[in-house]
């Protein structure tokens, strides 16, 4: 949470489920909707340790967390995930598919794998694609349910690093206008795409220590590279009653580095 600024409460009582909220900004969101009154359940793959902080952080509200495990890249981890969630608390007012791989150890193009695409495209397009699926078909039957997907900025220019990660951005806004007409007007879908943020996986990254920070914060009319805290509220906005008209939507939060000059 941003320093001075206090949380809503505009998500009590709310059941959310957060993917990939072992670390980074999914533990980040998972905390916020704690803050905001939602109990969460907190989904991991394999930071199993992770997933157990962030549950502490939810509790520490006051609020219901659950641990959820599953590997998304496959049809039948996301049944598993969604048969957990929805049993555990009996409604999903909201699911946020932040699990994502970004190639973080790919450092360019030229060094594209066989392995390093199919992950990549199994986690960020199939993983997002049939969480939206699965619990968008549940939200259905329950009446009402709103679905965050965390994309990325890098929509807007592409990825000379990383090819299949814009590629797999690129194809989230697609699954997310087809799900948020297939579903409408019952269930919204929409798309958060943040900027770069300053994670720990980030600080770690050897191109961040030798002056890509820097050059960053200096393209961007902001000034400033936010840790996933700052970002959380915005994110968890699309799932709110004050984003009730929005849907198949996009929001950047970029401090402007990708702003589009007249």
């Amino acid at each position: 949470m941003i320093e001075g600024t206090q949380p809503s409460g505009r998500f009590t009582g709310k059941k959310i489920v957060v993917t990939g909220a072992g670390t980074g900004f999914g533990a980040a969101i998972a905390e916020r909707a704690a803050r905001e009154g939602a109990d969460v359940a907190v989904h991991y793959n394999s930071s199993k340790a992770g997933a157990e902080s962030t549950a502490e952080r939810v509790r520490a509200h006051g609020r219901e967390a659950v641990i959820i495990q599953a590997d998304i890249s496959t049809w039948d981890g996301v049944r598993s995930l969604t048969e957990q969630a929805f049993e555990q608390f009996g409604v999903v007012d909201v699911l946020v598919n932040n699990v994502g791989d970004v190639a973080s150890e790919q450092m360019s193009w030229r060094d594209l794998t066989p392995e390093t695409l199919d992950r990549v495209l199994d986690v960020d397009i199939k993983g997002t694609l049939l969480c939206t699926h699965e619990f968008g078909a549940r939200m259905l039957d329950q009446g009402h349910g709103s679905i965050v997907n965390i994309g990325s900025t890098v929509i807007v220019r592409g990825s000379a690093r990383a090819p299949q990660y814009a590629a797999s951005k690129y194809a989230i806004v697609g699954l997310t206008k087809s799900y948020a007409a297939a579903f409408a007007p019952t269930v919204r879908v929409n798309v958060f795409a943040p900027g770069f943020m300053e994670t720990e996986m980030t600080r770690g990254r050897a191109d961040w220590q030798s002056g890509r920070r820097d050059k960053l914060i200096s393209m961007t009319p902001l000034g400033h590279i936010p840790a996933p805290e700052e970002l959380a509220g915005t994110a968890l906005f699309l799932a709110s009653e004050d984003a009730a008209h929005i849907t198949g939507g996009l929001i950047i939060a970029d401090g402007g580095f990708n702003m589009v000059g007249a």
